[in-house]
């Protein structure tokens, strides 16, 4: 067993886990375990690589951090490499979801698989992952639990129902725990922010609707470009600090304004402000 607090990372392979794996090894230089189902082995060797490089320890565990099985495995696992009240940060990245619409048109309808399979990894498996940890007594003093969310459930993405679903019930969950573990001196919190690019997203979409992405972001995004993944990642260490110990409960808004112009550019893009009247 190694000395020093941990940080738990579901989902640390790629992406968004992958960024702040690496960013709370170098500060506030957390030992780091994360899980990760295997489709990015590559950029999973990446971030051990540079988790290592900055003299702490970290695993890497293949298996599924989104079920009630594989998190018990992996809480398990966890115990026997970092041993009791080790976890200072536990961080819920997972992005395992189906997108698609309720109702029948071009496209067959969710279904209830995948609706099932959604709720389970993107806000089920954030309850489980508190209850192993409490469970097996594996949380430091003032422990800090982090969910990720989107702004989806403020302006809708047509084939996301899914998904924006059950941010919206992980958001209710966050609430929830932070009643149940704040006078066990721990904080839970939900992290808001827009889209950053992905080796995901990279990999669903073509160049030609990349660059429209970025575009498109560029028009919303007030500071005129999109967020980052380095952006993003260097936030959760200021969430750790005694300075953030008062946020419990909350949904931290990192969007940059991503959604203040939204009316905007649909009414004025094309022709223009708006006759002035009273």
């Amino acid at each position: 067993m190694s000395a020093g607090p941990w940080a738990v990372i579901a989902g640390a392979s790629s992406g968004t886990g992958a960024a702040i794996a690496v960013q709370v090894a170098r500060q506030p230089g957390l030992h780091v375990f994360g899980m990760h189902r295997g489709r990015y082995l590559e950029q999973a060797a990446e971030v051990e690589r540079q988790v290592l490089a900055t003299g702490r320890r970290m695993v890497m565990m293949r298996g599924d951090a989104g079920t009630p099985e594989g998190v018990a495995r992996g809480a398990d696992a966890l115990l026997a490499t970092a041993g009791p009240r080790s976890v200072k940060l536990f961080v819920h990245a997972l992005a395992s979801a189906s997108v698609g619409h309720f109702i029948a048109g071009d496209q067959p309808p969710l279904h209830p698989r995948q609706l099932a399979r959604t709720f389970e990894a993107m806000a089920h498996s954030f309850v489980y992952w508190a209850q192993a940890l409490v469970a097996r007594d594996l949380l430091t003093p003032s422990a800090r639990l982090l969910g990720l969310t989107n702004p989806l459930t403020e302006s809708l993405l047509h084939n996301t129902g899914a998904i924006t679903a059950a941010k919206a019930a992980l958001e209710i969950y966050v609430r929830h725990l932070a009643l149940e573990l704040g006078p066990l001196g721990h904080r839970v919190n939900l992290l808001k922010f827009g889209t950053v690019m992905t080796p995901a997203i990279r990999h669903v979409y073509t160049p030609e609707v990349l660059a429209r992405l970025e575009e498109a972001h560029r028009r919303i995004n007030p500071a005129g470009r999109m967020c980052t993944l380095e952006e993003v990642a260097r936030i959760v260490p200021a969430l750790l600090g005694d300075e953030a110990e008062w946020f419990n409960g909350a949904t931290i808004d990192f969007t940059g304004g991503m959604t203040l112009r939204l009316l905007d550019l649909v009414l004025n893009e094309q022709d223009g402000p708006p006759a002035s009247g009273r």
